[in-house]
């Protein structure tokens, strides 16, 4: 007689391309986006939340197509419509501006926090589920909304610990771009869909360069290019004149905003996109520079494109310039935290309404890896106070305790598992990372008494034994119950 087949265990394992956050993970991220929320705030931005799944149509840069919808986003179809995970923080706000345009005043400025995903081949560093910070203007055409824009990233950026010479903001236009593309013949004014899809390629080519540096985008502008795994991704199938052209865009910078936008109107020369490309950036220029805003913080830099196929005007990128050592222990620059850029026409798909809108999305683990490469996170972080369990029909005097320092603003709570080895107690509170164990017995409850140990003063006598300044002050001190929250925050207040 054969046996019955145990079910398979499910793997206790994290999907590809997705990971856990833990206590301290938590935590850091919260304190970093609480410092960047006040910087917002302080420029009259207010918080938005949106839902994580939108329609695949409100989406709008995926659509379906006859099984599926394309590659690039996590959807599912439901009844007649296709659903989504949003991949970003500001198409679900064009669906928001386009929605509730008559409650909401204008110009509407938000920001808003949370996890987007992106169906996309995860990789060191890279992964389908990320968080992303942004902030956004919807109804304003001005150039001060976009100069507004960069220098609230740069005061951001300083806020959470970035020094000023550590990063630089750069600002590029997607008007010159256009401008370039249409002296390079892949854009024609009167056609704007001829040569999409090569533009597309081109752009995302520009967007590489920092990575890939000018021979990979060249080759991405061309035939394309293998990458080391054997990878093959098809160019954009320009001539060798052409690339020249585009490549000599990316490479306009020179050393001052004046040279360059004067290199970059001799580019765009024969094309009026162009040349309006180039009078926003000059305007964005001076408005920052009478802010105070100078090339030490912002400058304007060609080879800036974004990926994104929305982007109408402006775009800007934040780059971090200190040194980091990569996993060959090679010497590099960490790159690019934030980008954003002037979206006029996101809006316009919902309301058939000129719409105009500009905003910036902050990487969130990105900026959480550079802090952390600074040294400027993964400070412990302090657990709770451990009320131990001496007597297991006392349960209920335990809890008032944790109660009582709850009450007061302390973390707390009571020791819930076996109760029977003490030392397993004060174990579990040095793995919480506790500062204090509060332990009564029947002998102390008799007395009216609590003992209350300082788990950090006991560690640093018994790793530095002869420090004689640590050794005069008790480990473990016996107060009335009465003084116990007082006793507590003493402890807490010296650590």
């Amino acid at each position: 007689m054969s046996k019955t087949k145990a079910p398979r265990r499910p793997r206790a394992e994290t999907p590809k391309g997705f990971r856990d956050y833990f206590g301290g993970d938590v935590v850091e991220r919260k304190a970093m986006l609480d410092r960047i929320a006040e910087v917002y705030h302080r420029y009259g931005f207010d918080p938005l939340e949106t839902s994580a799944v939108e329609t695949v149509e409100a989406l709008g840069k995926y659509l379906p197509d006859v099984d599926r919808p394309n590659a690039g986003v996590f959807a599912w179809q439901e009844e007649n419509d296709w659903l989504a995970l949003r991949y970003d923080l500001t198409a679900p706000l064009a669906r928001v501006a386009a929605q509730h345009r008559n409650d909401l005043p204008s110009p509407y400025r938000r920001y808003a926090m949370g996890p987007v995903w992106r169906n996309e081949k995860p990789g060191p560093g890279r992964f389908r589920q990320f968080y992303q910070c942004d902030a956004d203007t919807v109804g304003s055409a001005s150039m001060a909304a976009d100069a507004e824009i960069c220098a609230m990233l740069a005061d951001a950026l300083e806020a959470v610990g970035i020094a000023r010479g550590d990063y630089v903001v750069r600002i590029n236009n997607r008007k010159v771009l256009n401008g370039v593309m249409e002296v390079a013949g892949i854009l024609d004014p009167s056609d704007p869909e001829k040569f999409a899809h090569e533009r597309g390629i081109v752009l995302r080519a520009i967007d590489k360069l920092d990575r890939l540096g000018e021979a990979g985008v060249r080759a991405l502008l061309g035939a394309g290019r293998k990458d080391e795994s054997g990878d093959f991704t098809k160019g954009a199938g320009l001539s060798n004149e052409q690339a020249d052209v585009i490549l000599a865009f990316t490479g306009a910078r020179r050393a001052t905003g004046s040279e360059t936008t004067a290199a970059l109107r001799a580019l765009v020369s024969a094309s009026t996109i162009g040349g309006e490309g180039v009078d926003e950036l000059e305007a964005i220029a001076a408005l920052l520079d009478t802010q105070g805003y100078g090339p030490d913080r912002i400058v304007i830099d060609p080879s800036v494109v974004r990926g994104l196929g929305y982007y109408t005007g402006p775009v800007y990128e934040a780059e971090l310039t200190f040194e980091i050592t990569d996993e060959k222990g090679r010497p590099r620059q960490f790159g690019s935290v934030a980008g954003g850029g002037r979206y006029d026409d996101l809006v316009k798909r919902f309301t058939g309404q000129a719409v105009p809108a500009t905003g910036v999305s902050i990487g969130v683990d990105r900026l959480l890896a550079a802090l952390a490469a600074k040294g400027l996170t993964g400070a412990e972080a302090q657990g709770p106070a451990v009320v131990t369990v001496m007597d297991r029909d006392r349960i209920g005097d335990y809890l008032a305790m944790a109660a009582e320092l709850r009450a007061a603003g302390i973390r707390a709570e009571v020791y819930l598992g076996n109760p029977k080895n003490f030392g397993n107690q004060l174990k579990y509170a040095d793995r919480r990372g506790a500062p204090v164990a509060i332990i009564q017995g029947t002998d102390e409850a008799a007395r009216g008494v609590v003992q209350v140990k300082d788990l950090i003063l006991g560690a640093k006598i018994a790793a530095e034994a002869s420090l004689e300044e640590w050794k005069s002050q008790p480990a473990q001190q016996e107060v009335p119950r009465p003084d116990l929250v007082a006793a507590v925050r003493r402890i807490l207040d010296r650590t």
